[in-house]
């Protein structure tokens, strides 16, 4: 049995514990609260610029030689550019790992396909998991650790970066992997793809539009060719945010588990303590009667 001091040092380590990661908590219960606000306002224009850009692609054939390379892609389906969104930090449970899994399990099927693979990181923890099996895979990471908030300007970059390989032909399609926030204890792991911008097969422009019929000018390609740009940068705003509210909720419900379980290990070890002390107690009676029967 361990002894009482062994036992104490414990009980007061275990106690640390718990005081850290119940502050832990409340920090990201209150980081959780501003970052779900900022999803619930980008969701709305997402969405919708999403649907206004399907109406004006729906009217212009995809085989069309004008047609912007980034709703059309290269016309080639060999090259995939896989782009996973993680956290810069851990100690948000399987959050993560679950980019990670999600990531591999696609880069496997695209390779068993005969398809190319390339992956640029978003976030430290997505880096690190996907180096140890994919390094090979790996062109590049992005990381946005030590801002205290992420602005749209900061996304525009990997946007640029993005639509310069695109020209460059570096890649066919292009795909983001990222947490959707769905409520404090739920995040789901989402594949959107990106380039080529998804069509919605059986709609119409007027359909997506509400039943609205819209002249445009200029041209539809024109049009298109200005906003294709921005609703990229857009998109990957919205799964930037989406996964940065997934991740203060993981961590909030990792540190209120890991709370709990501190104060039942806490419980245990008080109750293996005071067995241990009334067992040194009793031994130590017993001694002495032993002792003074003796005389």
């Amino acid at each position: 049995m361990p002894s009482l001091k062994s036992l104490r040092m414990r009980i007061n380590s275990v106690k640390s514990t718990q005081k850290i990661t119940s502050a832990m908590k409340m920090v990201a219960a209150s980081k959780l609260r501003r970052a779900q606000a900022q999803v619930e306002a980008a969701r709305p224009y997402a969405v919708r610029m999403e649907r206004m850009l399907g109406a004006l692609a729906a009217s212009i054939p995809t085989d069309s030689p004008s047609a912007p390379p980034l709703l059309v892609g290269t016309g080639m389906n060999q090259t995939h550019l896989l782009v996973p969104i993680t956290a810069d930090r851990g100690l948000a449970g399987a959050f993560n790992a679950s980019i990670g899994r999600a990531t591999r399990a696609l880069a496997r099927r695209l390779e068993s396909e005969g398809k190319t693979v390339k992956i640029l990181a978003v976030g430290r923890k997505g880096r690190d998991f996907l180096r140890r099996e994919l390094a090979s895979r790996m062109i590049g990471d992005v990381s946005y650790a030590g801002k205290r908030q992420i602005e749209f300007s900061d996304v525009q970059d990997l946007a640029e970066r993005i639509t310069d390989m695109l020209h460059d032909h570096q890649f066919d399609v292009c795909t983001l992997v990222y947490n959707r926030f769905q409520s404090v204890i739920s995040q789901v792991v989402t594949e959107q793809q990106l380039i080529p911008a998804p069509i919605p097969a059986n709609d119409t422009g007027a359909d997506l539009l509400g039943g609205a019929a819209y002249e445009f000018e200029p041209d539809e390609e024109t049009i298109l060719t200005r906003l294709l740009p921005q609703n990229l940068a857009v998109q990957i705003y919205r799964a930037v945010l989406e996964s940065v509210a997934g991740e203060h909720g993981a961590r909030m419900t990792a540190m209120d588990n890991s709370t709990r379980n501190a104060g039942d290990m806490i419980k245990r070890l008080s109750q293996n303590y005071n067995r241990a002390r009334q067992a040194n107690i009793t031994k130590e009676l017993i001694e002495i009667i032993s002792g003074a029967e003796a005389v």
